[in-house]
């Protein structure tokens, strides 16, 4: 079974929540990096993925204020 998009995104905001907590050990650090790193790579890949499959949108999401309804 292949791991949500919303699932690593998750992981990115509890790994950052824990570093800015600014107690975590020295030993927790690294591992920690390592599980972000692979989270945020699949996020982008994700991202990548649904903007090639759609085609002719923009490279960039416009900011909600940006958005004409």
């Amino acid at each position: 079974m292949t791991i949500k998009f919303k699932t690593h995104y998750e992981t990115l905001a509890r790994i950052a929540a824990r570093l800015e907590e600014g107690d975590a050990d020295i030993d927790e650090v690294l591992p920690l990096l390592e599980e972000a790193k692979a989270a945020y790579a699949a996020c982008q890949e994700r991202l990548e993925a649904v903007r090639r499959a759609l085609g002719d949108a923009p490279a960039e999401v416009p900011d909600s204020d940006e958005l004409e309804v």
